[in-house]
């Protein structure tokens, strides 16, 4: 068996700037709710912004791979922070809807710009001995930003919300000193490949109506109420939740030390941040490995399915959470994780199932048409919680959630048994 190589050191420089990145978006999105709420804006507003902010962040690497193959990862890489920098600053002077829309429309193109550069750069620096081992390393830095970021800036908005804004132009800027000293411009694979071409090889793989059935599905199904998750869950905890009463049933657990990490002191009375319990990030670094090695001799289409059922279970539990126990908001999104950790690495398996073996390519690189999808129609979930809330039935958005997800498990498994005879996958 070949030695497996060791990582260049480009490799943990793009992974530095990952963490950061992540921390400054992370730390910007989960607790983004809470916000526009203290600015007086109705949950319908935010879930425009959600689905603008969203839909931008997963349509413009499209584009970005593409001038990052034919200019430079460097140059791209800086381009994005050049976008990046002074939206995040922008918010600490924008109050009107109008104006906070556009910076984040702004942000949402910047992080776009950015998303599919480190994976690249990691991609090519890697080989067949390594590679597994560096996106695990690439997957984990995702995970250590997105999580730490709800965390800090949970603390920081406690104070005043412009120390968020601050601390992330801050990563921002970090990321641009990194990335001129020690980024080293890596081999580029692709640098002859158009958007010309690149449109014309995603309407290939789109012309294939049984694929297109399956991306539709895949972001009406999977990827809406997965980010209809996080858009919601930080502003349900804030509001429909007794956070002094989650902090004092987490000190008793964690102790006074830890609990103060992921709290605030309000008018002398302790209350956890929302938005630092309102992610999964924390569960998939400890749990991922566990998840994938129990899941992964088992077929992908039944294992997706069955990651879905698990996040339905989590909804259900979490619109318990608001009539019976807060403290069942943990159980729900320890389930809604486990959901996650089973789904999301089936669905790549998932889309080589449906494609033929000639164009696998063409499919895997159309399959981001789904998660733009989900995440652009995310939003409409937000209007409706504010509904369910003037109602006086927050707990309603996470039993509509729960519904949607289990429409979509019938679905998908009617599209498996309609669309061609199911196929096992090797893990």
């Amino acid at each position: 068996m070949k030695n497996r190589s060791s990582f260049k050191p480009v490799f943990w420089v793009a992974n530095s700037i990952e963490v950061l990145e992540r921390f400054a978006y992370y730390g910007i999105y989960m607790g983004f709710g809470i916000y526009l709420q203290q600015l007086g804006y109705s949950r319908g507003d935010l879930g425009i912004i959600q689905s603008i902010f969203l839909a931008l962040s997963y349509l413009i690497p499209l584009f970005s791979g593409t001038f990052a193959d034919k200019y430079g990862f460097k140059k791209v890489l800086i381009i994005s922070y050049l976008a990046y920098l002074p939206a995040i600053l922008l918010l600490i002077v924008t109050k009107s809807f109008s104006g906070i829309a556009l910076t984040m429309l702004s942000i949402g193109f910047a992080a776009g710009i950015f998303k599919p550069l480190i994976s690249g750069t990691v991609r090519v620096v890697t080989d067949k001995t390594n590679k597994t081992l560096g996106f695990g390393i690439f997957y984990a830095m995702v995970n250590v930003g997105a999580s730490f970021g709800p965390i800090i800036m949970g603390k920081l908005r406690a104070m005043s919300w412009d120390y968020v804004f601050y601390t992330a132009a801050a990563a921002i800027a970090v990321m641009f000193v990194i990335t001129l000293i020690f980024y080293k411009e890596p081999p580029r694979e692709n640098q002859d490949v158009t958007l010309k071409q690149k449109f014309r090889d995603m309407g290939d793989a789109l012309s294939d109506v049984k694929f297109l059935v399956f991306i539709i599905l895949l972001g009406v199904f999977f990827w809406l109420p997965f980010w209809a998750f996080f858009n919601v869950l930080a502003v349900y905890i804030d509001v429909h939740l007794d956070t002094a009463a989650l902090y004092e049933g987490v000190r008793s657990v964690l102790g006074t030390g830890i609990t103060g990490i992921i709290s605030h002191n309000e008018a002398g009375v302790w209350k956890i941040n929302a938005e630092a319990i309102s992610h999964t990030g924390y569960i998939i670094i400890v749990f991922q490995v566990l998840i994938s090695r129990i899941f992964e001799k088992r077929s992908a289409i039944p294992s997706f399915l069955f990651g879905i059922f698990m996040a339905a279970v989590g909804f259900v539990i979490l619109g318990f959470s608001a009539t019976m126990a807060n403290g069942l908001v943990f159980l729900g999104v320890f389930l809604f994780a486990i959901g996650e950790m089973i789904s999301s690495p089936r669905i790549q398996e998932y889309i080589m199932w449906i494609a033929p073996k000639e164009k696998a390519g063409l499919y895997m690189g159309a399959s981001f048409l789904a998660t733009f999808i989900g995440a652009t129609l995310s939003g409409i979930y937000t209007g409706i919680m504010g509904s369910f809330e003037e109602a006086g039935t927050p707990e309603n958005i996470m039993y509509v959630l729960a519904i949607h997800s289990i429409v979509g498990i019938i679905a998908i498994w009617i599209f498996t048994k309609t669309a061609g005879e199911f196929k096992e996958l090797d893990a």
